[in-house]
């Protein structure tokens, strides 16, 4: 019985494994892939490169298959784009045709199958979200308001002036949203906005302990600008290229986010002259691109003033493809308007009252990478020594 059973098995595995083939061979004639390892049947490419599909990983396959290749993860299609001229035939030529998101089991569980903004397939309840979620904190009335509220300090009243989550339970309120997109409105914010500022911030103040020629630059011209002990506010920032041009090479060496969200194409497309099916997930190597010596001068060094020399009219909105910490398109990051003012202002005033160093018996910081897929952040969190200046 046992035996007739494990014949059964071997036979059924034959099949599969036969059928698989003769699908790959149908694919193949049907469609112009892209290239890329070669796949096995049924697992694809998933013995080859396993679950690691970090930033680095898919750079070295970048530099054997080329800009564009196809990696098969079981059934699905991967198609990892590593060009700026490719990344803005993705996210912008063709932003609609490849606008959506991909579905799997961990996403429909923390995304309530599709109800939140930033992982949701791109139609009328993306659009939808999106302005909901954009609108209480993005809008340049809301801007002009907030800003006229807090000049006015002696003001006891916040007429006019809502929370952000106001705005989203008015929405609700109004039938537009459910309870369940509230509270993945909310955890969109959390993980997608607040953790990567945070990741960042930690990421610019270990570059300035790991340069203090750089942290002293940046020092002098706040003293300069603004006066010594003369706390930094937001529009501030805007009188800070030194400063601005620290927050972006931090964003470029240290990209948070070093694929981006991946996106789906939900018909059949062309890219780069290749048929791209159905479905297929496009990863977009901005980390690649922001560190490829074709696009930057020594991009393995933390020089801020490339972004005052030869780069001075790239910026982080996404302006020049080859620059995308936060995207480019219409699924770009709406929090952009927010987190380079927080980054600004927040490693602006550590410099401006502390001298930032490394812990005793060290002369730099570790920072080695953790991450890559989804996030990147420092692997080991170190302890700094932070000397008050006195003025």
């Amino acid at each position: 019985m046992d035996l007739l059973l494990l014949e059964k098995t071997l036979l059924g595995l034959f099949l599969s494994v036969v059928l698989a083939i003769a699908i790959s061979k149908l694919r193949g004639k049907r469609f112009k892939l892209p290239p890329g390892p070669l796949p096995v049947p049924i697992f694809g490419n998933w013995l080859q490169v396993g679950d690691d599909l970090n930033h680095r990983n898919l750079t070295d396959l970048a530099k054997k298959f080329g800009d564009i290749f196809l990696l098969r993860m079981g059934q699905r299609n991967l198609v990892v784009v590593s060009s700026p001229e490719l990344a803005k035939e993705v996210l912008h030529t063709q932003g609609v045709e490849f606008g959506s998101r991909t579905r799997n089991v961990v996403f429909d569980i923390f995304t309530g199958k599709g109800q939140d903004m930033v992982f949701t397939v791109y139609g009328e309840h993306w659009r939808k979200m999106r302005r909901i979620m954009t609108v209480p904190f993005f809008t340049n009335k809301n801007l002009r308001l907030l800003e006229s509220k807090l000049a006015n300090t002696k003001s006891t009243t916040n007429e006019g002036l809502k929370c952000a989550i106001d705005h989203i339970l008015d929405a609700q309120q109004k039938g537009e949203i459910n309870e369940d997109n509230v509270l993945y409105i909310v955890e969109n914010i959390n993980v997608a906005a607040i953790e990567t500022t945070l990741w960042s911030i930690e990421w610019g103040i270990a570059e300035l302990v790991n340069h203090p020629e750089i942290q002293r630059k940046l020092r002098n011209e706040l003293d300069t600008v603004l006066g010594p002990g003369v706390p930094i506010t937001e529009p501030d920032t805007q009188k800070l290229p030194y400063l601005q041009a620290v927050v972006k090479e931090t964003l470029r060496l240290r990209m948070t986010i070093p694929l981006l969200v991946p996106h789906m194409n939900l018909h059949d497309a062309k890219l780069a002259g290749y048929d791209i099916p159905a479905e297929s997930k496009i990863l977009v190597n901005a980390w690649w691109l922001a560190n490829n010596p074709a696009n930057w001068k020594n991009p393995e060094e933390f020089r801020p003033e490339r972004f005052l020399e030869e780069e001075s009219k790239v910026e982080a909105n996404g302006n020049d493809f080859k620059y995308l910490p936060f995207g480019a398109g219409r699924r770009s990051c709406p929090g952009i308007i927010l987190a380079l003012p927080i980054l600004g202002i927040t490693i602006g005033r550590l410099v401006q009252n502390f001298e930032l160093l490394p812990p005793p018996g060290q002369s730099k910081l570790d920072t080695s990478e953790k991450g890559g897929q989804f996030s990147l952040h420092i692997l080991k969190h170190s302890t700094i020594v932070v000397k008050p200046r006195v003025f």
